[in-house]
C-alpha cells in the first residue's frame, strides 16, 4: 500500500502514476464534462476522476459513490490499476449512453443545482444508461477446478454478445453470441436457490455455464436481460414472424432431465451411468458424465415418426442392463440407442417426453440439423472405434 502526499519534488511513485493517468484521460475528455476542470479527487466506486466541487456532491451519494483524494488518501496498487483501465471514458460510455439532445448539460459557470442534478441524473438515477446492455458480477463454476469464482459478465443487446472476464486487465475469457444462447434456472442441479444454467453452442457442442448470484433480484434481472437480448435477435432474424411465435423461442427449460444408463452401438459394451437433458426445441437428447459438466459427451437427435424415428419400451432381445432393468430404445435411421432407467416411473416419464417429440413434425431447420447430426455421429463413431482399439474409453 502506498500513501499519496503532496511534495515539492514528488518522486515517480503511485502519486505520479495516477496523475499521469489523469492527464491522459483529460487529454481525451473532461471528467465531469464540461465543468470539472481540476480533478484532484476520484470516486473509486464509480471509477471516475472528479474535481473538489464535484467531490462534495458525490459525498452526498454514499450509496453509489465513494470519494478519495489523489494527494491525501491511501491508494492500493490494484485500485490504481483498476482506475487506469477504466476511468471516465468507460463511465461515460455507460452513464451517458442515451443523453437526450434537449437535455441541458451544465457548464463551468452554471449554478450548483444544475450540476448536482446532472450528477444525480447520471449516476444515481441512471437516466441515460442504455437499456441495451447489462453488466455485473456472477459466481461462475470453473470448467476444470469446479469451484465457483466471481466473474464479470457483460451483455450487449446491440452487439448480440455475452462476454465474461476472469481478469479486469485482460480481454474477455469468452465471447458468446445470443443467436443460440439459452438460460434456465437450475436450483437443484447447482444446489443454490438462485442457480442459472446458461448454454450455447461451441465448436458443435453444447457448452454450459453454471452461475448464481446471492441476490434473487440480480439473478432474475440477468435472466430477463438475456431474454431481452434473445428477443431482439429473433425480431431481427425473423422480421415477419408474430411475437406470439417468437416468445416461446426466447428461452426454454429442458423437457426432462435425469440419470439413465447407456450402452454402446454394439449393445455389448458395459452400461454406463450418464446424466441426460432432453431439449425439445432442438430435438436433442444430450448426455453428460456428470450433471455439471461444461460440455456434453454426445447427443441423440430425435426426429419424427414420418422419418422412421421411434421410441420403444424395453431392451432389445439379449441385452441386459448393468443395474437398472427398466429399459427403453430410441430407433433412428442409422442405429438403435439403448438405455436403462432406474425404475418404471422414470421409464414412463422418459417414454412420454421422447414420444412427445417424435410425434411432432420436423421443420426444414430440424431436417438440416438431423442431417448434420447423422454426418457428425458417424464421424464421431469412427473416431471412437479407433480409440477403443487402442484401449481408450469412449463416451458410451
Amino acid at each position: 500500500m502506498w500513501v499519496l502526499r503532496p511534495s515539492p519534488h514528488p518522486p515517480l511513485t503511485l502519486s505520479r502514476h495516477i496523475h499521469v493517468v489523469v492527464k491522459r484521460l483529460l487529454h481525451l475528455c473532461k471528467p465531469c464534462l464540461p465543468f470539472c476542470l481540476d480533478p484532484e479527487w476520484a470516486s473509486y466506486k464509480l471509477v471516475i476522476f472528479i474535481c473538489l466541487n464535484c467531490s462534495g456532491i458525490h459525498r452526498n451519494l454514499p450509496e453509489i459513490s465513494r470519494v478519495k483524494s489523489l494527494q491525501l488518501d491511501f491508494w492500493e496498487n490494484d485500485l490504481v490499476q483498476f482506475m487506469k483501465n477504466h476511468g471516465n471514458l468507460c463511465a461515460n460510455a455507460k452513464y451517458e449512453a442515451r443523453v437526450p439532445p434537449y437535455y441541458y448539460i451544465p457548464q463551468t459557470a452554471d449554478c450548483l443545482v444544475l450540476k448536482e442534478q446532472w450528477i444525480r441524473d447520471k449516476y444515481e438515477r441512471q437516466e441515460f444508461v442504455a437499456t441495451s446492455s447489462h453488466e455485473g458480477f456472477l459466481w461462475k463454476r470453473g470448467r476444470d477446478n469446479r469451484q465457483f469464482l466471481k466473474r464479470r459478465f457483460v451483455l450487449s443487446v446491440r452487439e448480440g454478445l455475452l462476454k465474461y472476464y476472469t481478469k479486469e486487465s485482460k480481454g474477455p475469457k469468452d465471447v458468446i453470441s445470443v443467436k443460440d444462447l439459452n438460460a434456465t434456472f437450475q436450483t437443484e442441479k447447482i444446489r443454490h436457490p438462485h442457480g442459472l444454467q446458461i448454454t450455447h453452442s461451441k465448436e458443435g457442442l453444447t457448452r454450459s455455464l453454471f452461475v448464481y448470484h446471492e441476490s434473487g433480484k440480480e439473478i432474475v434481472d440477468w435472466f430477463n436481460a438475456i431474454r431481452a437480448a434473445r428477443f431482439h435477435y429473433l425480431k431481427t432474424a425473423f422480421p415477419t414472424a408474430l411475437e406470439s411465435e417468437l416468445i416461446p423461442k426466447i428461452t426454454r427449460n429442458y423437457l426432462k432431465e435425469g440419470y439413465m444408463e447407456k450402452t454402446g452401438p454394439k449393445h455389448k459394451e458395459p452400461f454406463r451411468k450418464r446424466w441426460f437433458s432432453l431439449d425439445s426445441q432442438e430435438r436433442n437428447l444430450l448426455y453428460f458424465k456428470d450433471p455439471l459438466n461444461a460440455f456434453e459427451q454426445g447427443r441423440v437427435f430425435i426426429g419424427s415418426k414420418e422419418l422412421g424415428y421411434e421410441v420403444l419400451a424395453g431392451l432389445p432381445t439379449g441385452v441386459k442392463g448393468k443395474r437398472w432393468k427398466s429399459g427403453l430404445t430410441i430407433v433412428t435411421p442409422g442405429r438403435k440407442f439403448v438405455f436403462a432407467c432406474e425404475n418404471d416411473r422414470e421409464q414412463k416419464e422418459w417414454l412420454e417426453a421422447l414420444n412427445a417429440i417424435v410425434s411432432q413434425p420436423m421443420s426444414v431447420r430440424d431436417s438440416s440439423r438431423g442431417e448434420c447430426w447423422q454426418t457428425g455421429f458417424w464421424a464421431s463413431s469412427l473416431r471412437l472405434f479407433y480409440a477403443s482399439q487402442a484401449g481408450a474409453e469412449g463416451p458410451f
